[in-house]
């Protein structure tokens, strides 16, 4: 199992509730892919969304996201954490 940070930009305006609703949905399918999201943040100024979520790989995190309507922009593995 792998970490990954992946960003969602164009969210301009987002709020606490929807972020709230969007991880919420993403939790509810997770299991599907395997995949765990841990966190989700926002800066609803810049419309960009963080998630930090364990998987099995990037393709697995943008299934759950794209089956949820809210595909990410960007995927990245985490590699090094202190």
């Amino acid at each position: 199992m792998g970490m990954y940070m992946d960003v969602h930009h164009g969210m301009v305006g987002i709020t606490a509730d929807q972020l709230k609703e969007a991880h919420q949905a993403d939790l509810a399918i997770e299991k599907q892919e395997g995949v765990h999201f841990e966190k989700a943040w926002a800066d609803p100024e810049s419309g960009t969304v963080y998630c930090l979520s364990q998987a099995p790989s990037a393709e697995a995190v943008q299934r759950i996201h794209e089956k949820t309507g809210h595909a990410a922009d960007e995927i990245h593995p985490i590699t090094l954490m202190v």
